[in-house]
């Protein structure tokens, strides 16, 4: 337990030391957000805000992960790795959205195509490694104890990781609520890790917890920086591994409670709006809804806060239920 919440110091410290740096480094290479034309007209004056911040955690991670985490379980490299190589995915991302630059459209074939075999490349890599290296195989229900899905364990992981990595990726929309959001699920995760006794993968969620909390610093309203996808699908990835890796996948919706209503709005919307050609949201993702809605963008944020708290504290709970 100590070590887990010194690792979460040392990684809140990284990233506020690396913060201005980074950020310096962004607004002279001139790397800003374009305008995006699914977030409410009101966003038109964020156009131009530094985004890939999600450098600056990164940094953070890695140096505690190496410091706290790997010396006392090497298995934590699984999702070290995975949330860099969805880092190098997502930078790809960001630079299509640039002030200044050709934004690959939205549907083009190549760029989605790219987009899913790099992803399924990662699931595939990650769970084929689990399976056949660490021995993992099972599923754990609540209450009821672990079952082994045998070779099955492989496709069925990789199908919840792509499902659950493309439903969180799109909670970046609102300044702090990506970060805040995912801090608490791997805080959740953490204290699941080092209540069965995994010291090291609880250091590392914890590292997580705490480079993502800092981030913060420089991303809470109004946003000096964007995490942007290089940030967003590193933290949407490393949760999903780190759930399986605790053997409480199934808890993911509870805990990621916020995520399964970011994406399951955003399905709902693009379904609903191709059967009845309406929309049932004032726009999606949930979080514009509640926007144009009437809610200031900060209540919008720390609402969904006490949300995924509501469901870490469930979560929790659940994985620790005799």
């Amino acid at each position: 337990m100590t070590h887990a919440m010194f690792a979460a110091c040392f990684a809140m410290l990284c990233t506020l030391a690396a913060g201005h740096p980074v950020l310096a480094e962004l607004r002279r290479r001139k790397l800003g957000k374009g305008h995006d034309e699914d977030a409410p007209t009101e966003y038109a004056s964020k156009v131009g805000t530094p985004v890939m911040g999600g450098v600056i955690f990164l940094l953070a991670i890695v140096i505690a992960a190496l410091v706290f985490a790997v010396p006392r379980d090497r298995e934590t490299l699984v999702p070290l790795l995975a949330m860099l190589a969805a880092a190098a995915l997502g930078t790809f991302d960001d630079f299509q959205t640039l002030v200044g630059r050709g934004k690959v459209e939205a549907h083009a074939p190549w760029f989605w195509a790219v987009k899913w075999a790099v992803t399924l490349g990662i699931a595939t890599a990650v769970f084929v490694y689990l399976y056949t290296q660490l021995d993992f195989e099972h599923v754990v229900v609540p209450h009821w104890g672990a079952y082994s899905l045998g070779v099955l364990y492989i496709p069925l992981a990789v199908l919840i990781f792509v499902v659950a990595t493309s439903g969180a990726a799109i909670t970046d929309g609102m300044d702090g609520l990506m970060a805040g959001v995912s801090a608490i699920a791997f805080a959740a995760y953490g204290a699941i890790a080092l209540a069965q006794g995994q010291e090291g993968l609880g250091a590392f969620a914890f590292s997580v917890a705490g480079a993502v909390s800092a981030f913060l610093w420089f991303n809470a309203y109004p946003a000096q920086v964007f995490m942007g996808d290089t940030g967003a699908l590193a933290l949407s990835v490393g949760l999903v591994v780190v759930a399986f890796m605790t053997g409480w996948w199934l808890l993911l919706p509870v805990i990621g409670i916020v995520f399964v209503m970011e994406g399951a709005s955003d399905v709902l919307q693009i379904g609903y709006y191709k059967l009845k050609g309406t929309r049932i949201l004032r726009r999606a993702p949930i979080h514009y809804h509640f926007q144009l809605g009437g809610w200031p963008e900060t209540a919008v944020v720390a609402r969904f806060w006490l949300l995924g708290l509501l469901g870490a504290f469930a979560g929790v709970g659940l994985a620790v239920m005799e």
